[in-house]
């Protein structure tokens, strides 16, 4: 359950899933695949419909907050839109990464001359590791927190330890009444396979509460084409309660030992019938009662994944289900 599965060998043979709630929708792309809006004053968010950044204009210059290759060039032409129309100075000055996954930030190179890279000190450790030319390592980096000050603007950019990544923040905009938080919460819609792709279950599930306790409206998470607002953490936290709950229930429920004994001397085909056997009965409820609640539920491999996840989190990093010694 930790891969996707074999299925449609093209577009063509789709399944035909369940209608996309209208709630999960963003707003149209122009003619160049992009959208560019404001969030608050002079704060703007960029979207492809799948992935998102943003920027914000100053008198001194731009901050870019992430640069999704999918959005690449758009990136640009979106930043030069906005500081024409406003009769504001293009020139990016900084550069703020989320985290060092190229997904988000393999675009950076796009972005060059006297730009400041600024990111969380475990991202440039990993993208220095990564080598990669297209997402060069930053020159500025912190360890708990650290406050970008430019053209009066400020952003407070903080790390609450790791989450979907070792090295994923949170970026804070007080004068804007807006959060940034990637890979966490993709507004109206399911997280994709295991868990949005999370490095750290036990720390991605204890981060929309810390998202909580700062104060916001507009939240800008890295997917699907729309702001989200705290309706949409609050809604996703139930999905990952719902899901951890039945995970825990199945655990209980479901007795492995029949499953080693069928398997005889295949001792991985037990394990695998069994947590396939725990996997199937605690999603499938999920799945029902999310399906047209949020986007995506009824792919049937997204939310099987991330409860398969979270049930190995449950084991693994707290000892549920784990068979213990017996003392004699």
């Amino acid at each position: 359950m930790t891969t996707p599965a074999s299925g449609a060998g093209s577009a063509a043979d789709l399944p035909d899933y369940a209608p996309i709630p209208r709630s999960a929708l963003g707003p149209a792309l122009n003619e160049q695949r992009y959208y560019v809006g404001r969030v608050e004053r002079n704060l703007y968010w960029v979207t492809d419909g799948v992935y998102n950044s943003a920027f914000l204009t100053t008198r001194d210059g731009v901050v870019v907050f992430d640069a999704p290759p999918s959005i690449g060039p758009n990136l640009r032409r979106a930043v030069d839109e906005i500081a024409a129309a406003n009769g504001v100075t293009n020139r990016v000055t900084h550069l703020v990464y989320s985290h060092h996954h190229a997904d988000h930030a393999g675009a950076a190179s796009l972005f060059e001359g006297d730009v400041v890279r600024i990111g969380h000190e475990e991202t440039k450790r990993l993208l220095a590791r990564d080598n990669d030319p297209g997402r060069p390592g930053p020159e500025v980096t912190f360890a708990d927190t650290y406050t970008l000050e430019v053209g009066g603007e400020r952003v407070e950019l903080a790390w609450h330890g790791p989450n979907h990544s070792p090295d994923n923040i949170y970026i804070h905009f007080p004068g804007h009444d807006t959060l940034m938080l990637i890979d966490i919460v993709n507004a109206g819609w399911v997280p994709i396979y295991n868990v949005n792709l999370t490095e750290d279950v036990a720390g991605y599930m204890a981060t929309p509460p810390i998202a909580l306790s700062y104060p916001w409206t507009h939240l800008i998470s890295g997917h699907l084409g729309r702001l989200a607002t705290r309706d949409d953490v609050a809604v996703h936290q139930a999905y990952i309660a719902d899901i951890e709950a039945s995970a825990r229930e199945a655990l209980a429920a479901v007795d492995p030992i029949p499953f080693y004994i069928a398997a005889g001397e295949n001792a991985w085909a037990g394990v695998k019938a069994n947590l396939d056997t725990v996997t199937e009965r605690a999603a499938a409820p999920i799945v029902a009662k999310y399906t047209g609640v949020l986007a995506a539920a009824d792919i049937a491999e997204f939310t099987y994944t991330t409860t398969f996840q979270i049930m190995q989190s449950l084991r693994l990093d707290t000892g549920l289900g784990v068979s213990r010694p017996v003392n004699p």
